[in-house]
């Protein structure tokens, strides 16, 4: 899993609450079990026309938002079905970052999992960074997770608050499978005293 210690990119404005996992990644691309090809189907059902064109109305789809790593979203984000594609399609657009008053327990745990950060704020400080966001591609949002700070453009600072284990595995780039692998010598000499000890199990 990829590290993520700082980061500074374009901010995404999504000032929609309640966005459930559905509306992230529609069920039709369920199909498949691979973590990759599933930007395509970020918030499918916004970004197409019903032709399958682009609806040039939704933010990802306008130029200053096509690369955005950062999605400043409304409350709530994340509810609904516990799928796992959802934090996969995030990342495989290219966001690493999404900010909101709350968050859907299952859907932030998933995140941290797969190499993303959500960050908790009050409304007022979403307010902020939905402003920030909503200036386009020249108003970059730098996110600081050693110092747990998000930086405007206009040098404007909020903190944030996070659980000191969830920050450790981003800052690391550990998985549940790299937090194992960091104890493989332990599993090595228990594995190794146990054959000797209990030969026939």
């Amino acid at each position: 899993m990829e590290k993520f210690t700082k980061l500074t990119g374009v901010a995404a404005p999504m000032p929609i609450v309640n966005v459930d996992t559905d509306m992230i990644i529609p069920k039709d691309y369920l199909k498949t079990i691979k973590r990759t090809g599933l930007g395509s189907g970020l918030f499918a059902e916004m970004r197409y026309k019903d032709d399958g064109s682009e609806n040039p109305d939704f933010v990802l789809n306008k130029p200053a938002y096509r690369k955005a790593q950062i999605l400043v979203a409304g409350d709530n984000f994340g509810c609904g079905s516990s799928r796992e594609h959802a934090p996969w399609a995030l990342l495989d657009f290219g966001i690493r970052c999404v900010i909101s008053t709350s968050f859907a327990d299952i859907f932030y745990n998933n995140c941290f999992k797969n190499g993303i950060l959500p960050i908790t704020v009050s409304p007022e400080d979403l307010e902020k960074l939905m402003d920030d966001a909503s200036r386009g591609s020249n108003a970059t949002v730098s996110v600081d997770l050693e110092a747990k700070e998000i930086r405007g453009p206009d040098g404007g600072v909020v903190k944030f608050d996070l659980d000191d284990f969830k920050r450790h595995c981003l800052l690391n780039g550990l998985d549940d499978i790299g937090l194992t692998m960091e104890k493989t010598d332990a599993i090595a000499s228990f594995e190794k005293k146990n054959a000797a000890e209990r030969p026939w199990a």
